[in-house]
C-alpha cells in the first residue's frame, strides 16, 4: 500500500457516520476533544469576554482629562473587538451542544478578569492592561488544552488571542505615552 492509499478516506463509511447521530450537529464521530470540558472553558471565555466589553464600554463613557479623546476612542474600539470575541465564542459554545450563559448573575467569578474602573484615565489604561495580560494568560492555556483534539476552538482562540495581545499592547502604548517612561526593556 503506498502513502496515497493511506490518506485516502474511505468515501462509504465517511457518508455513513456522517448519517449517523446527526442531531450532534457539527460533532462528529472525528472530535477528539472532552466536549463539556471545552464548553466549561469557553463559558469562562464568555464571561471574560463580557466583563471586558463592559469595562471598556465604561470607561470610554468615563475618560475625562487632557488627551482623552483618543484614549477613549481607542476604548471604544477594543469594546466592539471584545464584543467580537464574544460572539465568536457564544457561537461556538452552541456548536459544541452548549447553551452560552450570559446571565449577569455571577458574572464577575466566571470572568477570569475583572471588572475594575480606575479613578482616572491612567488607572483606567493600567486595569485594561491587567485584563488583557489576564486573558492572554488563560487563553494561551485553552489552546494548549485543546490543541490537536479541537481544531476549530484552537484557530478561533488563536486568531481572539492575537487581538487580545494587541490589546494589550495599545494599553501599554498608551500608559507609556502617558505616564511619560517605557515599562518594558528595550
Amino acid at each position: 500500500m503506498d502513502n496515497k492509499q493511506l490518506f485516502l478516506t474511505d468515501v462509504q463509511g465517511l457518508r455513513s457516520r456522517a448519517r449517523a447521530s446527526i442531531e450532534k450537529g457539527a460533532i462528529s464521530p472525528g472530535y477528539q476533544g472532552d466536549i463539556q470540558q471545552t464548553i466549561d472553558i469557553l463559558q469562562t471565555v464568555l464571561a471574560t469576554e463580557i466583563v471586558c466589553v463592559l469595562r471598556y464600554t465604561m470607561n470610554a463613557v468615563a475618560a475625562t482629562g487632557i488627551s482623552s479623546d483618543s484614549v477613549r476612542e481607542e476604548f471604544d474600539q477594543h469594546a466592539k473587538e471584545e464584543q467580537q470575541h464574544m460572539r465568536a465564542v457564544a457561537e461556538r459554545i452552541n456548536q459544541l451542544g452548549g447553551t452560552p450563559n450570559f446571565n449577569p448573575e455571577g458574572l464577575g467569578t466566571r470572568s477570569a478578569s475583572q471588572y475594575s474602573v480606575g479613578a482616572n484615565l491612567v488607572e483606567m489604561i493600567k486595569e485594561n492592561l491587567i485584563a488583557e495580560r489576564i486573558a492572554c494568560e488563560h487563553y494561551r492555556e485553552l489552546i494548549r488544552y485543546v490543541g490537536d483534539k479541537d481544531p476549530t476552538t484552537r484557530v478561533m482562540m488563536e486568531g481572539i488571542l492575537t487581538k487580545e495581545e494587541e490589546h494589550a499592547n495599545d494599553m501599554h502604548d498608551l500608559l507609556v505615552a502617558h505616564e511619560g517612561q517605557p515599562m518594558l526593556a528595550s
